[in-house]
């Protein structure tokens, strides 16, 4: 069975994003070594994971970097592959997606999501679509969550967590350093 994945930013103390939306606090602690691991990530998938916002967000920034020659190496590899998976978008309000590859779920989000799981492939992956994330919480439909924690506090915001009713048990599998700060805890649910 193909797992579905949540690859999310967040602040030691459990933010994804700032007051306001703002998400440029993660940033400055981006490095090609951080570009190259994300790129590994996605390469264990073939599905891409998103909601309304993020999609239209990443429909208007990826399509134009795959041939931008202005780019690191390892940062076009990773617009081609987001070009070039499939796309899958949680959104009741899109009605029509323009980034190749994109396919829109307006209703049984969950039903859906299950036939998806069963299919032949590689994992399904989400990054940031926190809505859609905590609203795959509740079900259990995620498998497991890789947490890119950098060391900033946002003391408010919007938190990962937040919707979540009772306990999630999670075990952790794997973890990440970088000289930038950043840690990665990859947790199995």
């Amino acid at each position: 069975m193909r797992k579905i994945i949540v690859s999310m930013n967040v602040s030691v103390d459990g933010f994804i994003a700032a007051p306001g939306g703002d998400l440029d606090w993660h940033f400055d602690k981006w490095t090609n070594e951080m570009a190259e691991s994300l790129c590994e990530q996605l390469s264990k998938a073939d599905t891409i994971l998103l909601g309304g916002n993020t999609y239209s967000a990443m429909a208007a920034y990826w399509p134009a970097h795959s041939n931008d020659f202005n780019y690191a190496r390892d940062d076009i590899a990773f617009a081609e592959m987001m070009n070039n998976y499939n796309k899958i978008v949680v959104s009741k309000t899109l009605n029509r997606l323009r980034w190749h590859n994109s396919k829109l779920i307006k209703k049984n989000v969950n039903g859906e999501l299950q036939k998806l799981k069963l299919l032949p492939g590689k994992d399904m992956i989400i990054f940031g679509s926190g809505t859609l994330v905590s609203s795959l919480m509740t079900p259990g439909l995620i498998d497991e969550y890789i947490l890119w924690v950098h060391p900033v506090i946002l003391s408010g915001g919007k938190p990962l967590f937040a919707t979540l009713p009772g306990t999630l048990n999670m075990r952790l599998t794997k973890i990440k350093q970088f000289r930038s700060g950043v840690i990665v805890l990859y947790y199995s649910v």
